[in-house]
């Protein structure tokens, strides 16, 4: 996975396949005027692609909502209306794809480049924020967001709150401190999936608006709860499970390439890093379900970069570069490969404060 000439940007993505509507991840490289995808097979790429998206006359719809529990999504329709579906394992990673595709887009077009630069600089999430702590908030029965009934257009909605009434709450409890910053986190709370437009009015400014305008600051557009945002849990366990371990700030996340502890192959996982408590949980970025396939404690454990010369002892397959392997105080052996060195050294650098 070495960077190539003329590659403006490279890095997994899950697609979604044309025959079998199955997901599967695949090593996607970012040219001038195509996007190749390989496979992975025992954590290296393929000598040849497995596909090509030609990016002439492409048009891009990111954030895409056809998939309501893929809400990181990036559709890409080519000149002779073939539709791929790219999902990428942030919001941050997915604008950034979303920005450098549609830079290689309209390269012949250095104005609209610009425009896009400006449009995503002014639309970052603010420093120090919790999403999850924000919806926690908004439930609260006494100081929570208040949902009413509404009407719009012969349609009867319950238990729904204004777009402008959202911007008031987000700012009197001191999450926002201008109109402005709080649309930015409105915007963001509709974009993870916690809330969703629902009326004409809401609905049509996501489909059709710039990134920067989906969300409306307006007492005529409508929102409520995305149903999966506050699912009820089926058993004690799982309630423990979500609670204790996935309530922390996430730090990091990403995909890396893992080997399996029982069959030893290497497979792509998305890695989600959180702090108080930290822990560090692992997902099937092709399953619907957003739930951990796997997690651990990063109490005690030991973290450390592997030689790139040979294959390290414990290491199965013709897996070599860019390894780092964590040890559990329980005494588990997680060998894990990361597509650069500066990746690894990313990973490693982030995981040690909260051993």
């Amino acid at each position: 996975m070495q960077e190539a000439a003329g590659v403006l940007k490279e890095g997994f993505l899950v697609k979604r396949g044309h025959i079998v509507r199955n997901w599967k991840v695949r090593w996607f490289v970012l040219l001038q005027d195509k996007l190749l995808y390989y496979k992975i097979e025992g954590g290296k790429k393929e000598p040849h692609p497995k596909g090509r998206i030609l990016l002439d006359g492409c048009t891009i719809t990111c954030p895409c909502l056809e998939y309501e529990n893929r809400p990181l999504l990036i559709k890409l329709k080519t000149k002779t209306n073939t539709d791929y579906f790219l999902e990428c394992c942030s919001r941050e990673e997915r604008d950034s794809w979303a920005l450098d595709i549609t830079g290689a887009i309209h390269a012949g077009h250095p104005v609209q480049v610009q425009e896009l630069h400006k449009m995503k600089n002014s639309f970052k999430l603010l420093e120090n924020i919790s999403l999850h702590h924000i919806v926690e908030k908004m439930y609260d029965n006494s100081t929570g967001i208040k949902l009413t009934r509404n009407l719009e257009q012969g349609n009867r909605y319950k238990e729904t709150f204004t777009g402008s009434a959202l911007v008031d709450w987000l700012i009197s409890h001191s999450f926002a401190v201008s109109r402005f910053e709080a649309v930015t986190l409105a915007s963001m709370l509709m974009e993870e999936n916690f809330i969703k437009p629902v009326g004409a009015r809401s609905t049509e400014a996501m489909r059709y608006s710039d990134l920067s305008e989906q969300f409306l600051d307006d007492s005529t557009a409508l929102y409520m709860f995305a149903e999966n945002s506050n699912k009820n849990v089926s058993s004690k366990e799982e309630l423990q499970f979500n609670i204790a371990e996935l309530s922390g700030t996430i730090v990091k996340q990403g995909f890396l390439v893992k080997q399996g502890h029982k069959r030893k192959n290497w497979k792509v996982r998305k890695f989600v890093l959180r702090a108080d408590p930290a822990f560090l949980h692992y997902y099937d970025p092709t399953k619907e379900e957003n739930r951990p396939v796997g997690g651990f404690s990063l109490r005690g454990c030991l973290v450390s970069a592997l030689e790139d010369n040979g294959v390290p002892a414990g290491v199965k397959g013709n897996v070599q570069g860019n390894l780092f392997k964590i040890i559990t105080k329980n005494d588990i052996h997680y060998y894990i490969q990361a597509s650069s060195k500066a990746e690894r050294t990313q990973w490693i650098e982030a995981i040690k404060p909260l051993t």
